[in-house]
């Protein structure tokens, strides 16, 4: 395993987020395509079930893409950026279903700070484990979803919002099957 199971499920919720927002489309248009993906997520903790609220995930939403992306010293500023301002203080925690995890924010606390925090809790591991080749953006040429690479060979390059992978080893196939043919 490379991370912590918590970690592995906070990074899979950032791509999810991300991915709401993929290749031009919306699925987070209001606010009960929130509480959904909120439920999907599992994610705890209070809601206000208001539009505010879902613009404040649409910005952390773009705050995390471009996370995603970037570099190490600019992945550790916005994470730090994330954690105080949401005067995030960490501690060991067990609820629900849920084994022992950390939360940095009380269940209270906004549903926008709750998120990122947990997002920057996530991504300081795969800071600190030196591993930000695991965050990418989906190798097909016409597709902007983020992939997170959990694979022991960091060989995953396709996105898990479509046929991309599938689109692409197509092409491939047809692309050796005309290269013999000729």
């Amino acid at each position: 395993m490379l991370f912590a199971p918590d970690t592995e499920v906070a990074l899979r919720s950032v791509v999810n987020l991300i991915n709401t927002a993929a290749n031009g489309e919306e699925s987070l248009a209001t606010v009960e395509d929130l509480d959904s993906f909120l439920d999907a997520e599992e994610f705890t903790g209070s809601r206000v079930n208001t539009p505010a609220e879902l613009n404040s995930i649409k910005r952390l939403r773009s705050e995390l893409a471009a996370l995603w992306s970037a570099d190490e010293d600019t992945a550790a500023k916005s994470v730090n950026k994330l954690l105080t301002d949401a005067k995030a203080l960490p501690q060991l925690v067990k609820h629900d279903h849920w084994d022992w995890h950390l939360h940095a924010t009380t269940p209270e606390a906004p549903l926008a700070d709750r998120m990122g925090t947990e997002a920057a809790m996530a991504i300081i591991d795969v800071i600190r484990s030196k591993e930000m080749e695991r965050m990418r953006v989906c190798a097909a040429d016409d597709c902007d979803a983020v992939v997170l690479d959990l694979s022991r060979n960091r060989s995953k390059l396709y996105c898990d919002t479509g046929n991309c992978a599938n689109r692409a080893h197509v092409a491939a196939y047809r692309a050796r099957k005309a290269a013999e043919g000729e």
